[in-house]
């Protein structure tokens, strides 16, 4: 044993760290504790679900926050902010009246204004604050802007993000088989040339993403919004 934390221990120790920061910062410590995962739900960076687990002599039941890998790109202030956003809703479970599943109502919005993040079904200033799909934007000089960069001086970030290459597959639509058949080198370079012929677009109200050449104009058939090219 080298005493050197595995990855495992890294990425899941992480998120625990920010959630317990972020519930005594933003919660009064109110929070119970919950099982965070990683779960690859298309078009989602995150989601809450109440007592999802139970171990296993059943004297007990937990709640899931669930973060999806697929967005940590995206740097660790968004990923954080992912984490406060399902945090609320694990408030609104145990302390408030949610309404039917993923949707945001007032409540929610009040509760996330409170802790410094501004609901909006656009993720920016003029959306709507309620709905089935409700993004936020943190409020500058907000409770969640000075926790997250008090956070972050303290030497805070995200451990692990997607390799490049798994990324590039990914675009392309192909995957890199584990069953020792092919060339991984090949793969992985024809996986990268590929990706270099598409642009991902996201929707910035529900996240949805679609790939095209260079300068398209596309709108999400949802939200009825402009798709914004990410890199």
């Amino acid at each position: 044993m080298t005493g050197i934390p595995t990855p495992t221990a890294q990425a899941y120790g992480d998120l625990n760290r920010a959630y317990e920061f972020f519930n005594e910062r933003l919660f009064g410590g109110d929070l119970p504790g919950c099982l965070i995962t990683f779960q690859r739900k298309k078009g989602c960076a995150g989601y809450f679900s109440g007592r999802r687990f139970r171990s296993a002599d059943g004297s007990e039941v937990t709640d899931e926050i669930a973060l999806n890998p697929v967005h940590f790109h995206m740097g660790t202030v968004e990923v954080l902010q992912t984490l406060v956003h399902e945090m609320v809703h694990l408030w609104q479970h145990h302390y408030g009246t949610p309404s039917r599943a993923t949707y945001h109502n007032t409540e929610w919005a009040d509760k996330m204004e409170a802790v410094g993040l501004i609901p909006s079904d656009t993720g920016q200033p003029g959306g709507k604050r309620v709905g089935q799909k409700v993004s936020d934007y943190p409020a500058p000089g907000g409770p969640f802007e000075l926790a997250c960069d008090d956070l972050v001086r303290d030497g805070y970030g995200v451990a692990w993000i997607e390799n490049t290459v798994s990324a590039a597959a990914a675009i392309a639509g192909d995957s890199i088989s584990d069953d020792g058949e092919g060339d991984e080198a090949e793969d992985a370079e024809a996986a990268a040339a590929a990706a270099k012929k598409k642009v991902k677009y996201s929707c910035p109200a529900c996240g949805c993403n679609a790939w095209g050449k260079p300068g398209l104009h596309l709108i999400c058939g949802t939200d009825k919004v402009d798709m914004a090219a990410v890199d």
